[in-house]
């Protein structure tokens, strides 16, 4: 079995070692981009890359590793993991890394991309926790940015009503420390554009200390964190993938606890929570958090505050936005237990939420079944279980007195070069969670019956193909969708890497929904909405210091007979990345034609280090970028990043305050990192 899931590692790696654009590299932007419609605006996601680079400097030791610790690896499956776990059990200890080779579903690339964070070195001076010790032989990290769009924005004049209070600047800055692998500790501090810098010139503060490997205490993080169980139902906090061109990411690999690195402002628990094994193989991670939420919020015919949604942007920049900034308490408080033994693995998770005020139903039909209340109990349980060449999993979950859900599923290695998934999800219209990430067509996990079937074939090591089909029903309305729904979505792609230096990309990607009709009728009916995707992509590598990258794709997008609209996105990416240079950077110049906001097209755009882009093409017009990255002393480095839009045919660029006069909208980033 191959997996490509290599993602986020190897964006980010590269920067920090200045490798070139690799196949693994390239492959982030699938998975990435396939999440990005459904992700907040400058959506955080450095938590998957900030235990991967302390693994990158302390290596885990095959001899001596957990099903956990692997699970790190986004490129790994679980039934790699399992596979890795039977393998040890029947031979012993590993006497050289490379004999990952001989483990079933360990292809060569997928040993490759392992190599550089395990080892089978015995322990290290990490391994000694003292005061003398934390303090000769820690690790230090401190990163520093700041970016601004160069436009004045609408939001910043003196308009007479609503406007941004702050300044348009954007600051962030984050402090990590490293003890091996066995303490850590982290703050990040940020302040998005419009927000004030007069007082308080950070509007955002998140931090925590974290134990590991203490005796009987597996974890312990006080601060902010987060917890991933089973497939997400009952509690999953922070960044989860959904379905991507490698069809085995529909099995989520749950880390249980985790200290929170990230600047997303909602997605994380604020409080304490440890692991700790009680028995030889079963672990209790009890967790109470306790923080503030935005919160649009009025008044009852009693006089009682109450609110219908919770804000997640974490905006803070007019008076509405800023009225509303932590106005809702939320206490949590609960535990999960879990058994892993071998080839299995089975847990259970309970938790109530209390709120300060409560819920109440929203007017609109589609919201009859929506939570109301203070107070919310769920309930989980979850598995997992390899036989043979399977691995199943699953997990059901409840909230006290309203609605059930569960997904159940199989990773099936059918021969050395073909591996399939299997999902089926089933959650009710009345099922409520605060935490809930599992598996979805929607962005979250109710209203909604699937079914997913996936391939992943590879033939040799030039070729790989992919293909999913997953069909989808919503029992109950949705937003802009006035009865019962259905839909399917169906990917397949090709995978074509010659040599090292060469790779071809082709896809193709329907999905088709129902909406209300956009005509003008006494009762509305739902329309077939159709969007499909081509993608044609080539990246080679001149030589040792020049790497390209070429993409077409074409978007077309049909509503019943009459709103069809057509886009296309052509794009050229150059990186010059020298070894032991002290200058590195890359550049793109994309040009994109697309009929209206429906055609749009996303693709992953390089940033500086520990950023995340999104370019989000719409309209008609031209995009480029380029960063530079340079290393002013041995630990100490300096990023550059300067993006621009130039529209065809428009007299403004974007809608209400963030409306800028004339066609050009461009962004200038600077980021400072010591390593101390």
């Amino acid at each position: 079995m191959h997996f490509r899931l290599i993602t986020v590692v190897f964006v980010m790696m590269g920067f920090i070692a200045n490798a070139q654009i690799t196949e693994q590299e390239i492959d982030v932007r699938d998975i990435l981009e396939s999440v990005a419609e459904n992700l907040p605006d400058n959506y955080d996601m450095t938590e998957l890359v900030d235990v991967l680079t302390k693994y990158r400097k302390h290596p885990i030791n095959l001899n001596k590793t957990t099903p956990e610790e692997l699970k790190t690896f986004v490129f790994l499956s679980p039934l790699q993991i399992s596979n890795f776990f039977a393998y040890v059990k029947e031979n012993g200890k590993f006497i050289d890394v490379l004999e990952l080779q001989r483990i079933d579903g360990f292809d060569v690339k997928t040993v490759q991309s392992l190599l550089p964070f395990v080892t089978l070195n015995h322990a290290t001076e990490y391994e000694k926790l003292t005061f003398k010790n934390i303090f000769s032989f820690g690790e230090n990290d401190l990163v520093m940015r700041f970016a601004q769009t160069l436009q004045t924005q609408k939001g910043f004049t003196n308009l007479p009503g609503n406007r941004y209070i702050g300044s348009p600047e954007r600051f962030q800055t984050r402090y990590r420390y490293h003890y091996g692998t066995i303490v850590s500790a982290a703050i990040t501090l940020d302040k998005d554009a419009g927000e004030k810098f007069i007082g308080k010139p950070f509007d955002f503060f998140s931090g925590n200390i974290a134990i590991f490997k203490l005796n009987r205490i597996k974890k312990l993080v006080v601060g902010d964190y987060i917890l991933q169980f089973g497939q997400g139902i009952t509690m999953w906090s922070g960044f989860s993938f959904g379905k991507g061109p490698d069809v085995t990411s529909v099995a989520k690999k749950d880390l249980g606890l985790r200290p929170y690195t990230s600047a997303n402002e909602y997605s994380f628990l604020r409080g304490f929570s440890a692991t700790v094994n009680l028995f030889k193989n079963i672990d209790l991670t009890p967790f109470l958090s306790y923080r503030n939420l935005d919160a649009s919020q009025d008044l009852d015919f009693n006089g009682h505050l109450v609110q219908t949604t919770v804000n997640q942007s974490g905006y803070h920049r007019t008076l509405t936005e800023i009225k509303n900034k932590n106005s809702l308490s939320q206490q949590i408080f609960g535990a999960a237990i879990q058994y892993t033994k071998s080839e299995l693995g089975v847990g259970a998770i309970a938790y109530q939420s209390k709120y300060r005020n409560s819920f109440i139903t929203q007017t609109a039909v589609y919201d009859r079944f929506s939570f109301t209340g203070n107070s919310l109990t769920n309930v989980g349980a979850y598995y997992n279980y390899t036989y043979k060449n399977i691995y199943f999993f699953g997990e059901a979950g409840k909230s006290l007195n309203t609605g059930l859900a569960h997904v159940n599923g199989a990773l099936i290695s059918l021969s050395p070069t073909v591996s399939a998934a299997l999902t089926y999800r089933n959650y009710s219209k009345d099922y409520h969670n605060f935490f809930n990430q599992a598996l979805a067509e929607a962005t979250e996990a109710v209203n909604e019956k699937g079914l997913y079937v996936g391939l992943n074939v590879i033939p040799n090591k030039r070729w790989s193909f992919s293909f999913y089909g997953d069909y989808f029903r919503f029992p109950w309305l949705k937003y802009r969708v006035d009865a019962p729904s259905k839909g399917y979505e169906i990917l397949s792609q090709a995978v074509y890497t010659p040599s090292k230096t060469f790779r071809v990309l082709a896809r193709f990607k329907t999905e088709n929904k129902q909406q209300n009709t956009d005509l003008e009728v006494p009762i509305n009916f739902l329309d077939d909405v159709k969007k499909e995707g081509y993608r044609v992509e080539l990246s080679w590598q001149l030589n040792k210091k020049w790497s390209f990258q070429n993409r077409a794709e074409v978007s077309q997008f049909k509503k019943g007979n009459t709103n069809q609209e057509f886009g296309y996105l052509i794009y050229q990416d150059v990186d010059y990345s020298p070894m032991f240079s002290k200058i590195t950077g890359n550049l793109r110049i994309a040009y994109f034609d697309t009929q209206g906001y429906n055609s749009r097209i996303y693709a992953y755009e390089d940033d500086v280090l520990y950023s995340f882009a999104f370019g989000m093409y719409s309209g008609k017009g031209f995009r480029t970028y380029f960063n530079l990255k340079y290393n002013l002393l041995k630990n100490l480095n300096l990023w550059a990043r300067y993006a621009m839009f130039i529209y065809k045919d428009v007299e403004t660029v974007g809608t209400y305050l963030d409306e800028i006069q004339g066609n050009k909208k461009s962004e200038l980033k600077i980021q400072l990192r010591y390593q101390f």
